[in-house]
């Protein structure tokens, strides 16, 4: 496939380095299209040497080729990352004053626009605009990720990682051409949760967990591919939700099972992928709990939330509905991973359940996976390793025949 990279100005254009790299080790040929400023940040001597093809910014060179119109007429993806505030003014203008917007307003391929900024200027009401009339127009324009950015600035703008980029624009393009992607959930109901609920402990404190959200955002993707009609709870993401499926945001564990149990109603499949806290504090604060010099530590008594898997399996809301749960578990020094998943499994009462190491922070955060996905008995039906995207296939070709039996 001939994919375009367009890199406009700023820090997070380091990231991209890791993008080419990835797509052309998925064997797609990569064209780099930098804007000027960005040059800066990366040189024209990295993107060529791992590209291995030329790069330039400027409009008048390749003249006799009229190369302006001639690279985005042969693209089949074009990605912007990162897509800083000022190219996508540009872009949403129709401006053509340099060589990747120029691009921009040839290329008839799906286009993804990663973008990377301060959180102010994220959620100024130009940028908004700008974000909607792209969006408008058909081109998929991720949410930044939540995290650290230039300096000690910390909080939405944060370019997505580069293994979501590539999935999510790889993604466009099999789903305009369907080449290979079974519609087996076609007409489907699918209700999935992701990432981590959130206990407040104090107006401004929470007890929490490491989850990112990547696995279930990864399901979702693939169901939406694969035809279903997709609804995303989510919890705290620390990636962006995919576009065209319909999200519900949440903090806690009881309005995630609130909006879980209201999604779940007319769904097919729920998919509980999201990492629930098991406590909560008993008593919340109005004002922020105080360190008073010479105190001792105040004693936060907890209480035990809900078990919303078990609920969900126990009392379905549809006779014929699949459930699907996680299980991220360390071991100890009586059971492996697999035998303490294997008990929940039996415990839980779900259709299937995953189960995945976490030993030492694994998973959480990463781009890759490695689960046993078992049924309610505890037989492993599958195993998978890889992407968290292919880790999601393998969970969704364990689901549609439960669906088609029932």
């Amino acid at each position: 496939m001939r994919i375009l990279l367009g890199v406009s100005a700023g820090i997070a254009a380091y990231k991209s380095v890791h993008l080419l790299r990835l797509l052309k080790e998925a064997g797609h040929s990569v064209r780099v299209i930098p804007t000027a400023t960005s040059l800066e940040f990366v040189g024209r001597a990295t993107w060529e040497a791992l590209s291995g093809e030329p790069v330039t910014d400027r409009v008048f060179e390749d003249v006799p080729d009229v190369a302006h119109v001639r690279i985005g007429q042969g693209a089949d993806l074009m990605i912007v990352a990162p897509a800083t505030a000022d190219l996508m003014a540009r872009a949403a203008a129709g401006r053509a004053d340099d060589l990747l917007t120029a691009t921009l307003l040839t290329v008839r391929c799906p286009v993804l626009f990663a973008p990377a900024m301060h959180t102010e200027m994220w959620h100024h009401p130009a940028t908004r605009a700008n974000v909607a009339t792209l969006r408008d127009r058909g081109v998929t324009v991720l949410d930044p990720a939540v995290g650290r950015l230039t300096g000690a600035d910390s909080g939405p703008g944060r370019l997505p990682e580069p293994e979501e980029i590539a999935t999510a624009a790889l993604a466009l393009v099999s789903d305009a051409c369907s080449v290979g992607v079974p519609q087996d959930l076609a007409g489907r109901r699918v209700v999935i949760s992701a990432g981590g609920t959130q206990e407040p402990l104090d107006p401004v404190r929470f007890l929490g967990n490491r989850s990112s959200g990547r696995q279930g955002v990864a399901l979702a993707e693939a169901a939406r591919a694969r035809g279903a009609d997709v609804h995303l709870v989510a919890a705290n993401l620390l990636v962006p939700a995919p576009e065209d499926v319909t999200v519900t945001h949440v903090g806690s564990a009881l309005e995630l099972r609130d909006a879980v149990r209201t999604a779940a109603a007319q769904a097919d499949v729920v998919v509980m992928a999201a990492a629930v806290a098991d406590f909560r504090p008993q008593n919340v604060p109005d004002s922020k709990i105080k360190k008073v010099a010479g105190s001792a530590p105040p004693t936060i008594t907890l209480v035990e939330n809900p078990d919303i898997l078990a609920e969900l399996a126990h009392d379905r809301l549809r006779a014929d509905q699949v459930v699907v749960g996680f299980a991220a578990e360390t071991g100890d020094a009586e059971n492996t991973v697999l035998a303490l998943g294997q008990a929940k499994a039996r415990r839980k009462g779900a259709d299937l359940l995953v189960v995945n190491d976490v030993s030492g922070g694994k998973t959480f955060g990463a781009s890759d996976s490695a689960v046993h996905v078992l049924d309610a008995g505890g037989e492993v039906l599958a195993e998978a390793t890889g992407t968290k995207r292919a880790v999601a296939d393998v969970i969704l070709d364990a689901v549609v025949p439960l669906l088609v039996r029932r």
